[in-house]
């Protein structure tokens, strides 16, 4: 059952102000996520794609075009509780343990803890750390941290995920288990997911379309579409037809040979 909402990029525009002039980041970005999709944003450092994550947390203004969640600003969509997000630094609070963690929105936003107390323990178990409930962050492994980022950016029921490199961190073995882990979360959830990473094979593995940028100032150069049936399995990496897919990509990265 799809429970996202629509994420959708018109026309967006922004400007940094460096000594005094100003520096163009991205450009005429249209991009249409549909609701219950995993779009993957894959691009060079420096072409706008965490910039285009803040603009569509509401973090960031832009310069020109717009911005919408289920048509909504997306300001009113993150005060809401409909947006979740989860970075490359999972960014835990020491001090407090796993469950403590993962309510954290529920205390920015003034939402019942008790009420949603169900709701943690799923999440929680969702991610696997059913037995890790009330360790602290130090307790727990980079991977185990991550995952709780992960149910903490799913309490308050988003309607759309947005990812910043959530396992840049991590080595290739477990970088590979945790791509797995979120396929399977992903779909039991269906959020409107968009994911900016560096590895190809992340993005073609886990996103329904690759969206490859270009440049600065950032601009989409060409979209991928990914017609694997899900679940896919690990065994998929070495196959003939993901592999064909992972070289379109790269080949759209780095542009036709001198």
């Amino acid at each position: 059952m799809v429970t996202g909402d629509a994420l959708e990029f018109r026309e967006v525009g922004k400007s940094y102000a460096v000594r005094g002039a100003a520096l163009p980041v991205i450009d005429g970005i249209d991009l249409a996520c549909p609701p219950g999709s995993f779009t993957a944003l894959i691009g060079p450092s420096g072409c706008g794609k965490s910039t285009l994550l803040r603009i569509a947390m509401g973090l960031e203004p832009v310069d020109a075009g717009a911005v919408t969640i289920g048509g909504q600003r997306p300001d009113i969509a993150r005060k809401a509780g409909r947006i979740g997000v989860a970075f490359q630094d999972a960014a835990l609070l020491p001090w407090r343990n796993v469950t403590e963690n993962v309510a954290l929105p529920l205390d920015v936003l003034g939402r019942s803890k008790r009420r949603a107390a169900a709701e943690i323990q799923h999440l929680i178990a969702l991610v696997g750390l059913e037995k890790f409930r009330s360790a602290v962050p130090a307790e727990l492994s980079g991977g185990m941290r991550q995952r709780v980022a992960i149910a903490r950016s799913l309490v308050t029921s988003p309607t759309v995920l947005l990812m910043d490199e959530p396992f840049g961190a991590l080595d290739l073995i477990l970088r590979r288990q945790m791509n797995l882990e979120l396929q399977r979360i992903w779909l039991e959830r269906r959020a409107t997911t968009l994911l900016v990473t560096h590895g190809i094979d992340e993005a073609v593995f886990l996103a329904d379309r690759v969206v490859v940028m270009g440049g600065r100032p950032g601009r989409i150069v060409g979209t991928i579409d990914v017609p694997l049936e899900r679940p896919r399995p690990t065994e998929l990496f070495r196959t003939a037809a993901f592999h064909r897919l992972t070289d379109e990509v790269e080949a759209m990265l780095t542009g036709p040979a001198p």
